[in-house]
């Protein structure tokens, strides 16, 4: 996913179909610096990880 892109879905209010590793996922931050968004499954909010941004997917 590209930096722009998942800036805007971290801003916008309307919830995005976004994937990490085939889960769905929710970003809570992107890090354009360093090409990565803070994220946690839609399921569990409590497991926050750092990933690539190149690793997440959205799913149109």
């Amino acid at each position: 996913m590209n930096k722009q892109r998942a800036q805007q879905i971290a801003v916008s209010p309307v919830m995005a179909h976004v994937t990490f590793n085939n889960q769905p996922i929710y970003i809570q931050h992107v890090d354009e610096t360093n090409g990565t968004a803070r994220i946690y499954p839609i399921d569990q909010p409590e497991n926050e990880l750092e990933v690539s941004l190149n690793e997440l997917h959205e799913l149109i």
